[in-house]
């Protein structure tokens, strides 16, 4: 390690004096991203690939030629997924912003990432971080409007699963004064607040437009993954199907639905002191190495200058890791 630390100290000077620390973070970053991508090339290579083919391989029963194109028709089932699995994460972020019902367009988002990454490295740089915390600052800047996005989308199934008893009991005297289920969508478009309202409303275009009642609620249940949603999604399924006071059932559910809430309330005040402890836990070591390395610079930078500080960061980093993933196991109690 120290001979790998002198062949960058050496190569700094051609570099315009890059701090050799910084250069051997990028390059073992740069040399894991690359093994985790052969990796997982590889093991999809070898997933579509099955026993008989390597076996007439081996044995020699396929010809040269054969091999060739099997070879290349494997390389090119490889990128396809690749690319089908980039595709169906572009799908997801595409969700993600509609789940959120985000004001901006993805390409904006984009753009603002970018921009709070610009001005984390520029704010890292003007208040004299070290070297290694420059692209540390920019990466975690860049994260605040996913954050932002998430925290949202949050709030948003929030206030649509508290809604949720209300529109269903809605639905429930719909259906009991001689309207039909989707009617009763309508009446809760027209009766209720956002965001309930929205789903609800897209659902009852949908089936306006063609598309078979069930398919439309479960293609809400895909924009709102709430639980209570999936009952009320399967309740209507089964009673196209066999039949059934669907007033009842809606009632029920809904009684449900408030109770959970109840149980769940006490839980939250239960759980308050853990999920308070877990946050200062989580803050309390980044605001000292923060004070620490405003009131003397010179004792912090010995964490990254020195063999012994750069393994006790790794380890405080996983550390804090682990603990918070622990906190979260224990206060998150699903009911």
């Amino acid at each position: 390690m120290n001979a790998l630390f002198a062949i960058f100290s050496e190569l700094s000077q051609f570099t315009g004096g890059i701090n050799p620390t910084l250069l051997v973070g990028v390059t073992v970053f740069c040399a894991a991203a690359a093994l985790v991508a052969a990796v997982m090339i590889l093991v999809r290579e070898m997933g579509t690939s099955t026993a008989e083919d390597r076996l007439a391989t081996l044995t020699g029963r396929k010809s040269d030629g054969a091999m060739r194109e099997e070879i290349v028709k494997e390389g090119m089932d490889g990128l396809s997924g690749i690319f089908r699995g980039f595709s169906d994460r572009l799908n997801s972020l595409g969700l993600l912003f509609e789940q959120a019902d985000s004001p901006i367009k993805p390409e904006t988002f984009f753009l603002i990432s970018g921009g709070c990454a610009l001005v984390g490295a520029v704010a890292a740089v003007a208040f004299q971080a070290p070297l290694p915390l420059v692209p540390l600052a920019a990466v975690l800047t860049a994260l605040l409007p996913l954050m932002w996005l998430m925290y949202r989308r949050k709030q948003r199934f929030k206030a649509f699963a508290a809604q949720l008893p209300d529109a269903l009991e809605l639905v429930g005297r719909a259906l009991r004064s001689g309207h039909s289920l989707a009617s009763g969508l309508h009446v809760v478009v027209q009766e209720m607040p956002n965001p309930i309202s929205t789903e609800f409303g897209n659902a009852y275009e949908e089936q306006n437009l063609g598309v078979p009642l069930e398919q439309a609620l479960k293609n809400m249940l895909k924009r709102m993954p709430n639980m209570d949603l999936k009952f009320f999604v399967t309740a209507v399924a089964i009673q196209r199907q066999a039949g059934g006071d669907m007033a009842e059932i809606l009632d029920k559910i809904s009684y449900i639905i408030r109770e959970r809430f109840k149980i769940m309330g006490q839980v939250m005040a239960l759980t308050g002191e853990g999920r308070i402890s877990g946050v200062v836990l989580m803050i309390l070591p980044v605001a000292i190495f923060v004070a620490v390395w405003y009131l003397n610079p010179d004792y912090v930078m010995l964490l990254f200058t020195e063999e012994l500080g750069r393994k006790m960061i790794a380890v405080a980093a996983v550390l804090q890791v682990l603990g918070a993933v622990v906190i979260k196991k224990i206060v998150a109690i699903k009911i």
